[in-house]
């Protein structure tokens, strides 16, 4: 079964969007399941069948809140060098992708615990 993460972000202005992330694909849309759908385009599996977790991206103990105000920092500089035709300095790149596999290892493990929760 393929893992897939659906973070939100903002853009300078404030307006949020999502970002499905499986692997070294990625895929945004307006909401949540706009950026899933992209994705699963990407991915090869239009039938999508799986087990969707939706949370409510406040702090937890996965990932806090330091963290998700660091990503959305980073995510809204990546954005703007993006659209320069720019790449941004290899420290924050290493800094972008080690919050985005923070995040998606967060993700699995928030869903880990719910599956534990569930099954007692």
């Amino acid at each position: 079964m393929t893992t897939v993460a659906i973070l939100p972000i903002s853009n300078v202005s404030g307006e949020k969007s999502y970002r499905a992330i499986a692997g070294n694909k990625q895929s945004i849309g307006k909401t949540a399941g706009q950026a899933l759908d992209g994705l699963t385009i990407q991915l090869g599996e239009p039938d999508f069948c799986g087990m969707l977790i939706v949370q409510s991206f406040y702090p937890d103990s996965f990932f806090g809140a330091e963290q998700q105000k660091r990503l959305s920092g980073l995510m809204n500089l990546w954005r703007m060098a993006r659209d320069l035709g720019e790449a941004l300095p290899s420290e924050q790149q290493i800094e972008l992708d080690t919050l985005v596999d923070a995040e998606l290892k967060a993700a699995t493990n928030r869903t880990s615990s719910l599956m534990q929760q569930l099954s007692q």
